[in-house]
């Protein structure tokens, strides 16, 4: 600060506008022109910096999850997983002490939609966190429902390709949805889910997070279980039928990014407790399905939910732009004590999304201080699109950018605890999983729902797949039959008495309305929303 001072000239003050080059700007208003009538001429610095930097201002929007809010917080561990020490299980840091404090930024989305689409469409909720700890960050990276469409990573591009607008008409249409999920029976148990009130969360603070893949946990002897992650709303969980999600929508199109920041400003902080399921390393024939099956949950009765901390979220961004639209997470970004599963789904994740944020954001990405870990950083990583620094030690030698080096350059990490080395043994196949058992949990999870989930579902089914070629909608209604009797014929009777509607998907009905009674209408979804158990 004391330097800025220094080089500031009698002419300015704190709040003098400038350029990126530190010239002050003493007219913002015109341009610098032949007469004031123009033309203009092409030494306009000011103005070619402004409108040049101006045409760049955005940067490629996500594929998937591009709306999105986030927060800042706190992870709190327990020490204990359930009534155990956690290092029986990782050696992961931040879990081992009671009370110990990692910082976390956390970024809620929506996943199909656009950047400035409706909060309150029908789809899946992203649930990203960023643990910035004592051993580099982990991205715990997934959505508000436990499960997933597909199990097979190949099959991703087609599924939001099926997911996204017509790339002819650009508009959502339900026959495409329908057309690779009836093609896809493991999306059975997700599409149920989806269509049902599950489908629209009232909110972000009043919904659930999972990791959705199998992850492993290894501890200091370099043993391994396999874990799932669990996020659980302490403000309770709530979801919208189509009704009144339309009813807020009408008033305001972002309810949930503007009930979070008003939430944490009013201190309000939302809080959410961290369990985690535990199964033993290995294929477990004796279960029904596959335990790297991310279709699937773990039945609650044979691998209980372990509490093994809390978060909570207690400062809102101060730019959006820098830290909420430049956050770039990751499935692989995995500290000491985490692991991998051998799950087929999480492993081609893994790549993708690390890959995507250099494109998107750039290669430098991780230099960005909502991306950047909050400890040392050593790497001979070099150049690429807006680099500003070099990740050099203190006492390295500049000028070795290289590994190993007897030179002064950088040195190998000391490996802490036993490495964990799982064997594999196999041929190179390409075939799916042996247990699919596809539709069983799609009819537990119908059992389940309370009679108005029930409703609301074969209601929402029925105006989409009414859109749909016969064919899509046979195939759906033998997946319904699959699953359990009076799903099935509901759907097959709601189908026959339906009539025949545009293709056109009807998105809980669009508005082009701003925020009128936008802060009524964010407390609405809290009114109106119903009250679920965990699932």
């Amino acid at each position: 600060m004391a330097n800025n001072e220094q080089n500031k000239t009698s002419r300015e003050s704190e709040e003098t506008l400038t350029n990126r080059q530190g010239h002050p700007i003493t007219n913002n208003q015109n341009l610098r022109t032949v007469g004031n009538r123009g033309p203009a001429t092409l030494e306009n610095y000011d103005f070619i910096e402004k409108i040049s930097h101006f045409d760049r201002e955005r940067i490629p929007e996500r594929v998937v999850h591009g709306r999105g809010a986030g927060a800042h917080g706190y992870f709190e561990a327990y020490g204990t997983v359930g009534d155990e020490p956690v290092s029986k299980y990782t050696r992961a840091k931040l879990f081992q002490e009671k009370g110990k404090q990692t910082p976390v930024f956390v970024r809620f989305s929506t996943v199909i939609h656009g950047t400035h689409s409706p909060e309150t469409l029908r789809d899946p909720r992203g649930f990203a966190v960023k643990f910035y700890t004592e051993d580099g960050n982990w991205d715990l990276v997934g959505n508000n429902l436990k499960i997933f469409f597909i199990r097979d990573a190949v099959k991703f591009p087609d599924m939001i390709h099926a997911f996204k607008p017509d790339p002819v008409t650009n508009l959502q249409d339900a026959e495409r949805f329908f057309d690779f999920c009836a093609s896809s029976p493991e999306s059975f148990h997700m599409v149920t889910f989806v269509y049902s009130p599950w489908g629209i969360p009232a909110n972000y603070r009043m919904m659930q997070g999972s990791g959705v893949n199998t992850y492993r946990w290894v501890n200091s002897e370099g043993k391994a279980v396999l874990v799932k992650y669990h996020w659980e709303p302490k403000q309770g969980i709530k979801n919208l039928t189509m009704k009144e999600a339309q009813e807020i929508q009408g008033k305001n199109f972002n309810h949930a990014t503007q009930d979070l920041y008003d939430a944490i400003e009013r201190g309000d902080y939302p809080e959410w407790e961290l369990f985690v399921q535990i199964m033993e390393d290995g294929p477990h024939p004796e279960l029904d399905f596959d335990p790297l099956d991310d279709t699937k949950l773990w039945p609650n009765d044979q691998f209980p939910w372990l509490p093994v901390g809390r978060m909570v979220l207690n400062k809102n961004p101060e730019d959006y732009f820098n830290e909420v639209e430049q956050a770039a997470f990751g499935t692989g970004v995995l500290v000491d004590g985490l692991d991998f599963s051998d799950d087929k789904m999480l492993q081609g994740r893994t790549f993708s999304y690390s890959d995507t944020q250099r494109y998107r954001v750039g290669p430098n990405y991780l230099q960005l201080p909502i991306n950047a870990p909050k400890k040392r950083v050593a790497t001979n990583q070099m150049g690429g699109q807006m680099q500003y620094k070099r990740d050099v030690a203190p006492d390295q030698n500049p000028h070795i950018n290289y590994e190993p080096s007897i030179l002064g350059g950088l040195k190998e990490a000391e490996q802490a605890g036993t490495e964990h080395t799982p064997f594999v043994e196999g041929n190179l196949v390409r075939e799916s999983i042996d247990r699919q058992s596809n539709t069983k949990q799609a009819g537990e999870t119908y059992r389940n729902f309370e009679q108005w989930e029930k409703d609301e579902l074969i209601n929402n089914l029925v105006n989409d797949l009414s859109k749909c070629d016969k064919r899509i909608q046979d195939a759906m209604i033998a997946l319904a039959e699959e699953a359990d009797e009076e799903y099935g014929r509901r759907l097959r009777e709601g189908l026959a008495n339906a009539p025949k509607m545009d293709s056109n998907m009807d998105t809980a009905g669009q508005s082009p309305l701003g925020n009128k009674d936008g802060d009524k209408a964010a407390g609405e979804a809290v009114n109106k929303g119903h009250e679920a158990n965990p699932y």
